[in-house]
């Protein structure tokens, strides 16, 4: 499989698992509806809000949309790369002319993109999958960077979206009407896109020329291209044509089949009665429809209709999207790509497309699905994304019926570590809990852990415990948090191997053997990072 090589890719390979974890702190005041809604937007650089939100949502994501700069060199994109190596700070220092500009810029972009892809699959469920929106611009780089982190052998296809369509002089050589979304799966074998609804257009296809009672119909082949030699005989027209399948073909059907079709009104031989036979196939009995790569503006929306929706929702707001997406297309991937419960995340949340398409989806068809969306300009996520958020929830008097929900408005805060390796004093126990679970099991924690339990879950058979700040009840500093006879005692009980996280043991080496426990020490053998 070809891969990339840029400047600064050894940097940050493993990058993302050096970024640290942080507490969240939701802010009910910058909050909408519902609070218990399970929706999130948090404001900060997205690599970090991935990590802080990975203990509770690795795995859990049905879909993952994101929409990042498209590096044109006309942008202005703030993402802190975090590359601190030698090699890339030499390079960043190389200013050489027009050339050398234009590598850093793509380099850069590589770099930034690359750790938040890592992240971005640890959050798929088996059957998920991601779509991201580019242009020619980036488009080849890109496809070959998702296949590196997502594998190759899932790459389900190339969507084209037709993003304007005046024909307007804007470019040097050709004017773009498209763009790209570029969808892989997490695993591709267990990947099921949902088919779309029958539009109005394509029920316009079906007609009753004959008017059969049974209501509009379209015809298909009744041959077929893999000759069975039972199905090759001779068939004769009600105006007495004599017709055979051409050679290489056979009829779908056997005689006694054909025949049954025939008696149901179910053959069709044109208005004269002399055609090759066709199958009807009524309007009733036609499914929903399989989807295609191409996604006309007519279907899901334009650039100028996204920026007439804003326009709408933020009268008075800041509008600085060149680039902005319709709602219409956001929910032509939701419908391809959720259930009704599904969890969607968008780590480039700009105007809050994606969320917006969503509550949408929810009013209509009753679902229950929730979005997780990062922006990091603190401006746009107070000024576009929530206030965009709170009109549509919440509803407009004179334009906009509330499409209910909620959301909890949440900002990164400091990392749960310090630089020696030390909990912060502000870290709660949930928090600890939660991040203790997810480094020990690779799986979010089952449940939101309280201060009133050690027992966070169990794991494949392995019950996980955490003693830390007084959680058995005793509140001294470091009441409680010592494994001792009496506290194991106390624990709430699991009948097979357990893991107990606490500052230190009085049990022997023997005794936790014979309890089938393995001690870590808090806080030098919990993961960091």
């Amino acid at each position: 499989m070809p891969t990339l090589d840029w400047i600064g890719k050894k940097a940050v390979l493993n990058h993302h698992r050096r970024v640290p974890y942080r507490l969240l702190h939701c802010d009910p005041k910058l909050s909408a509806g519902d609070p218990d809604s399970g929706n999130l937007l948090v404001q900060g650089d997205n690599l970090l809000a991935l990590k802080a939100l990975l203990p509770y949502y690795a795995g859990k994501v049905k879909c993952i949309y994101i929409d990042p700069p498209y590096n044109t060199g006309n942008e202005k994109w703030v993402y802190n790369d975090a590359v601190n190596s030698p090699e890339m700070r030499n390079w960043l220092g190389r200013v050489v002319g027009a050339e050398a500009e234009d590598l850093s810029r793509h380099d850069k972009w590589l770099c930034m993109m690359y750790p938040r892809l890592s992240l971005l699959r640890q959050f798929l469920t088996d059957d998920g999958a991601i779509f991201v929106s580019i242009d020619d611009n980036e488009v080849g780089h890109l496809r070959t960077l998702l296949s590196e982190v997502f594998g190759a052998p899932n790459f389900v296809c190339s969507f084209i979206w037709e993003k304007k369509h005046t024909r307007a002089n804007d470019a040097e050589f050709v004017s773009d009407n498209h763009d790209f979304l570029l969808l892989y799966a997490r695993d591709k074998t267990k990947l099921r896109l949902r088919r779309l609804p029958r539009t109005e257009a394509a029920n316009a296809r079906f007609k009753n020329p004959d008017d059969d009672p049974r209501g509009p119909w379209i015809s298909q082949p009744l041959q077929v291209k893999t000759p069975s030699q039972a199905y090759i005989y001779e068939i004769v027209t009600p105006q007495g044509r004599q017709v055979s399948p051409p050679n290489g073909r056979s009829w779908a059907f056997g005689r006694e089949r054909y025949e049954e079709l025939v008696r149901d009104g179910r053959i069709y031989f044109g208005p004269d009665g002399r055609n090759v036979p066709r199958l009807k196939k009524f309007l009733p009995e036609v499914g929903d429809l399989v989807p295609v790569t191409i996604w006309p503006r007519d279907e899901v929306g334009d650039n100028q209709e996204a920026k007439t929706e804003l326009k709408t929702l933020l009268s008075n707001g800041r509008l600085s999207f060149d680039n902005p997406k319709p709602v219409r297309l956001l929910a032509r991937v939701l419908q391809l790509a959720t259930q009704k419960n599904s969890i969607v995340l968008d780590s480039f949340a700009g105007s809050g497309t994606t969320a917006h398409a969503l509550l949408a989806l929810n009013k209509a068809d009753g679902g229950n699905r929730r979005f997780l969306i990062v922006e990091i300009d603190n401006d746009i996520a107070n000024e576009v994304t929530a206030r965009r958020l709170r009109v549509v929830i919440q509803g407009d008097a004179e334009e906009f019926l509330p499409l209910g929900g909620g959301f909890r408005f949440c900002r990164l805060g400091e990392p749960l570590f310090d630089e020696a390796g030390n909990i912060r004093d502000s870290v709660k126990f949930p928090d600890l809990a939660a991040h203790v679970f997810f480094t020990e099991t690779g799986s979010p924690i089952p449940k939101r852990a309280t201060a009133r339990s050690p027992l966070l879950g169990v794991h494949n058979g392995i019950a996980i415990y955490l003693l830390f700040n007084g959680v058995m009840g005793d509140k001294r500093p470091d009441g409680g948090n010592v494994l001792t006879g009496p506290i194991l005692h106390d624990l709430p009980p699991h009948h097979g191997p357990k893991v107990i996280y606490a500052e230190s043991s009085r049990l022997g080496r023997s005794r936790l053997k014979r309890e089938g426990i393995v001690f870590k020490q808090v806080p030098y053998e919990i993961r960091v990072s």
